[in-house]
């Protein structure tokens, strides 16, 4: 919340224990709109957090695929021993 806003809640609440704001004081409250150079900018920072977000959702499910390929490729690297005919000849 900003300060203006802060400023606004304070000057139309009532005054007690806890503050009180009715619903024609609340539609009273100035909501400031961002210039359209500002709305356009957060406009582009929300496609690029959705495409990432999207990319994250497609992606995973195959990274998570290789990853387990990877483990098991190893585990079975680390755990195969050779035979013990094969030691000794």
């Amino acid at each position: 919340m900003t300060s203006t806003q802060q400023r606004a809640e304070l000057q139309h609440s009532k005054k007690g224990s806890v503050p009180c704001i009715t619903m024609p004081m609340l539609e009273s409250f100035p909501i400031p709109i961002p210039r359209p150079e500002e709305q356009a900018c957060i406009v582009a920072s929300l496609d690029k957090f959705d495409a990432l977000t999207s990319s994250i959702i497609e992606g995973l499910p195959r990274e998570i695929e290789l990853r387990r390929k990877q483990y098991e490729y190893y585990r079975d690297l680390l755990l195969s021993f050779p035979k013990l005919q094969e030691v000794a000849a």
